[in-house]
């Protein structure tokens, strides 16, 4: 299912994300939650959920890295 703003992102997300980090997640899910609702277009038997939440991590982390302090940063 979409997300319709941040504060609908699992806590998973939201507990750990910036804020611009969790709009980056949420576009990247909703993108691919619509690009993927074809089952031909989905990888081996993960759902359409877990592409989208695969996505939407992958998104995050080309703008994003964990530092030391285990917090996300963006990147420079």
């Amino acid at each position: 299912m979409p997300y319709s703003s941040n504060k609908e992102l699992p806590d998973s997300v939201r507990h750990v994300l910036p804020a611009q980090a969790q709009t980056i997640y949420q576009e990247a899910f909703n993108s691919a939650w619509d690009q993927y609702k074809d089952p031909d277009d989905r990888r081996g038997e993960e759902s359409r959920e877990e592409v989208a939440h695969k996505v939407a991590w992958a998104a995050v982390k080309h703008e994003y890295s964990k530092g030391d302090d285990d917090k996300w940063h963006p990147k420079n």
